[in-house]
């Protein structure tokens, strides 16, 4: 189920290829509630819709070890009805006003949103009120342990009976040290899962669920003073919760780390992975670059050499995940039949040192700068990404108003810093994992490190 300001999008648009001095606008405005609520309101009257956008800033980071997978749950508690709007009345009043919603968890924030008509907007807010400030008097054992056993099942199917699903268990806690929030995935593990008691989701509920960790982004066709009132009129009744303490991780290092994990598929994958930097991180831009350069299109290094000329593998990618607190970088590939695992690592790492000592060509980073940058900007002729972008920005970055800034460094990206990411991150230890059909461990990559 399942990020980035407070600004009316007024866009002039550059030719990709040169003049970057207009500014790009995405008017808002932002109000803090006296119980800590912060809302952000868009108007945008090129169509008449609405969306509601409302991040709780609590994920799976925010967990300790033993009971992981607490704020995944909870994505699926808030659709279960509260005092006024019991278990089914949250879709169905929605579904007859037009409008539709959804939630999603990752590891730093848990967003619920709705899309519908403009004149569904009243609705939808008291909706998300009610179940921000009266639902914990419905929480039961019985609502518990029906998600519960639905969040099982979803671990099944997504990742303990899907091909390859394995790998989100076994690369989050060998990147991260297991005191780090990141070292568990999103989900959290079965034994988690089954020890949570009705108590232990209260007290998350009344730690996490408060107007003070919340956010709430409006945009569309609406009026903001009126979005000013409905908001004041449903939620200012919700108290405070209690302060949040979120402690920085401590600085680690990574080992190199090889591991072999047998599974029920027909062709191996390799599994790179690095620890990088942050979102706030002046390296972000480049290693998002870096991922496009390495696979982003049919003549990307990656993709061209392994895929196209060589054909040793079916597919690859490479992804760049910056997120609030961390970062890691990683490279995915899949094997041709035929084909063993360490022909794949060779050539994966031949082109990281090429790219490394050489940089891309002028035409590569313009291509890539040019895809990013489309990429980017197409995302604001949708509401619903646009608000979400909004609220991801005015949690990461402190603000909302954040959308030049992120072109501007994605615009700046030389070869030089291509080549300089690629030598602090990608040169050092990393996490090799080689998954194999079964008893087909002689398939694996070999411990090599990136000279």
């Amino acid at each position: 189920m399942a990020i980035r300001l407070l600004f009316s999008l007024a866009l002039l648009l550059p030719a990709l290829s040169g003049a970057q001095s207009t500014q790009l606008r995405v008017p808002a405005t932002v109000d803090t509630l006296p119980n800590g609520l912060t809302l952000i309101v868009h108007e945008d009257h090129s169509v008449p819709r609405v969306v509601t956008n409302v991040w709780f800033r609590v994920g799976s980071g925010d967990e300790k070890p033993g009971r992981t997978g607490f704020a995944h749950l909870f994505e699926h508690l808030m659709f279960m009805g509260s005092e006024n709007a019991p278990y089914p009345a949250f879709d169905k009043m929605l579904e007859s006003a037009g409008a539709a919603n959804n939630g999603s968890t990752t590891e730093d924030r848990t967003n619920y949103y709705e899309v519908g008509p403009s004149n569904s907007l009243p609705l939808m807010l008291w909706l998300e009120a009610d179940r921000m400030g009266w639902m914990l008097p419905t929480m039961d054992s019985a609502k518990v342990d029906a998600q519960r056993d639905i969040v099982k099942n979803e671990r099944r199917q997504s990742y303990e009976n899907q091909p390859y699903g394995m790998a989100v268990d076994i690369l989050a806690p060998a990147l991260y040290p297991k005191d780090h929030p990141y070292s568990w995935p999103v989900i959290g593990s079965m034994a988690d899962l089954s020890a949570a008691s009705l108590e232990d989701v209260k007290n998350f509920f009344r730690q996490y669920y408060a107007p003070n960790n919340a956010a709430i982004v409006v945009t569309g066709a609406v009026n903001t003073d009126s979005v000013r009132r409905l908001v004041r009129q449903y939620f200012s009744a919700i108290p405070r919760g209690p302060a949040i303490s979120r402690p920085t991780p401590r600085p680690f290092t990574v080992r190199d780390t090889a591991i072999v994990a047998e599974d029920r598929v027909q062709l191996p994958r390799i599994y790179l992975a690095w620890h990088t930097a942050d979102a706030n991180h002046k390296d972000s831009a480049p290693l998002d670059m870096l991922s496009y350069l390495l696979s982003g299109a049919r003549n990307s290094r990656l993709t061209n050499t392994l895929v196209y000329q060589r054909e040793i593998a079916t597919s690859v990618n490479a992804f760049n995940d910056a997120k609030r607190l961390d970062g890691d970088f990683s490279i995915v590939a899949t094997a041709r039949p035929g084909q063993g695992l360490d022909s794949l690592q060779v050539a994966i790492d031949r082109e990281l040192n090429r790219l490394a000592t050489e940089g891309p060509t002028t035409r590569e980073l313009d291509q890539a700068k040019n895809a990013r940058e489309s990429s980017f900007l197409n995302q604001l002729e949708f509401i619903q990404a646009k608000a979400d972008q909004l609220n991801q920005y005015a949690y990461f970055q402190g603000t909302p108003d954040y959308f030049q800034k992120e072109l501007d460094a994605l615009r700046a990206v030389t070869a030089d810093d291509i080549k300089r990411v690629i030598n602090t991150y990608l040169k050092g230890p990393r996490v090799m994992l080689s998954i194999v059909p079964t008893e087909r461990r002689d398939l694996a990559a070999t411990r090599r490190i990136v000279q």
